[in-house]
């Protein structure tokens, strides 16, 4: 009986390699199937191994081109493992670099629309460090400018930069990993800028700090979640002392000393200058000159319990005279309430217990817990900050505190009777 046969390889150079399987006849019989030589099946699989060169071949450093015979087909070379990698490694770096560019153009509307959102949010006159209206918080504006300019430069050539690596030619971008540019990039133009910006920094943090001795003093005590306002006595003012809200004469300098009495608190008015913290049991003073007229809006910017966000002021520049007219205004005592229906409000509040945790100069409430309300009815908002200034918002406020910002100290006094809850509302917006 015709026995099979089998292939054996032979070991040779690539060129003799065409010709390597030769005939072998086997002890069965003639030939059933021919066999396949395989150098993925000589690495990963069992069957062919013994056709594989042994490890410690002086040549195993790279895969030799193997050519195989399937019966009486001519030979075909294999794909080289070298070659399939670096294929692999060229398709997914043209993948990447399709769909980022894909992407940038896809996205580059959506990040259009978000720059300018980000960059109109902060534009509100009232409450922006980009309307500054006074000379210490020009300079932090313009230090802002000059850093943020800086800044928008750096990301545009690092991004240029990045882009140019991604996307230019391996021979054109080799210079990116150069010790020139790690030198000149990574080091000398860091130190440069930031010993630039330095010197320049101290400046304006030393003219921003600098009180004036003809200054008007003022001070703010943050309290959970409202601000007190003291103005102390001077040659020809007495002392007075209001809450949420802060009038100033405009030109004329400003040493504003502020704490606190619970937890830290921070002090912003962005259109005159920098924050500054309220600790508890210290004082740290703010130093500004307000050159325009109108009215602006601080907060604060130090996160003290849930009402955090609900913590702001208003703040009133008017002329020299005005100023004076409302210091003398409130110096002076609340007024008798003219109407039956005011007189009601005001027996509310005196047996309501008001006056326990309120002041009202000029009768029996001189509570220091909370706000003075001696001329409450002339302030712009109450809830420090959180609701204008009339009857319906002030009997809302009284009969629902906890509901409109719960945490503060002020307890809801919802029993009251809908007429009772109008006349002290009314009683209260009076006081002015």
């Amino acid at each position: 009986m015709p026995q099979p046969k089998r292939t054996r390889r032979v070991e040779g150079d690539g060129n003799n390699q065409r010709h390597a399987h030769q005939r072998v006849a086997g002890p069965q019989g003639p030939d059933i199937m021919p066999a396949i030589g395989c150098d993925a099946v000589g690495e990963g699989g069992t069957a062919g191994r013994e056709g594989r060169r042994p490890r410690d071949h002086p040549n195993d450093g790279f895969h030799e081109p193997v050519f195989h015979s399937i019966g009486n087909y001519p030979s075909r070379p294999s794909f080289s493992v070298r070659r399939a990698n670096l294929d692999v490694e060229r398709m997914g770096v043209e993948s990447t670099r399709s769909r980022l560019v894909r992407r940038l153009r896809t996205r580059s509307g959506d990040w259009g629309g978000l720059l300018l959102g980000v960059t109109g949010s902060g534009c509100s006159g009232i409450q922006s460090a980009l309307d500054p209206a006074g000379a210490d918080a020009a300079r932090i504006y313009w230090l802002t400018i000059i850093l943020a300019i800086g800044g928008a430069l750096i990301f545009v050539g690092v991004t240029a930069l990045l882009l140019y690596a991604i996307f230019a030619a391996p021979a054109r971008r080799a210079w990116l990993g150069g010790r020139r540019t790690i030198v000149y990039g990574g080091l000398a133009f860091p130190i440069a800028t930031l010993s630039l910006l330095l010197p320049y920094g101290l400046t304006v943090m030393r003219d921003v700090d600098a009180p004036a001795e003809d200054a008007l003093q003022i001070e703010i005590i943050g309290e959970q979640y409202w601000w007190r306002v003291r103005y102390p006595a001077s040659r020809e003012q007495p002392e007075i002392v209001t809450a949420n809200e802060l009038r100033l004469p405009v030109g004329q300098p400003i040493t504003i000393s502020v704490t606190a009495t619970d937890v830290i608190h921070s002090l912003w008015i962005p259109n005159f200058g920098g924050k500054i913290d309220m600790i508890p049991g210290r004082v740290n003073r703010l130093s500004f000159t307000a050159e325009r007229a109108g009215r602006y809006r601080g907060v604060c910017a130090e996160f003290c319990g849930d009402q955090h966000a609900r913590m702001a002021f208003d703040v009133l520049v008017v002329d020299a005279a005005g100023f004076a007219a409302w210091r003398a205004a409130q110096a002076e005592g609340a007024r008798e309430p003219p109407t039956p229906f005011l007189q009601r409000g005001r027996d509310l509040f005196r047996s309501g217990g008001c006056g326990s945790c309120h002041a009202v100069r000029g009768i029996e409430a001189s509570g220091t817990f909370g706000p003075d309300l001696t001329h409450v009815g002339s302030r712009r908002t109450i809830g420090a900050g959180q609701l204008p200034n009339n009857i319906g918002t002030l009997a809302g406020w009284i009969a629902n505190t906890q509901h409109i910002k719960p945490g503060v100290r002020m307890p809801s006094y919802g029993m009251l009777s809908g007429e009772d809850l109008r006349a002290l509302a009314g009683y209260v917006e009076s006081l002015k």
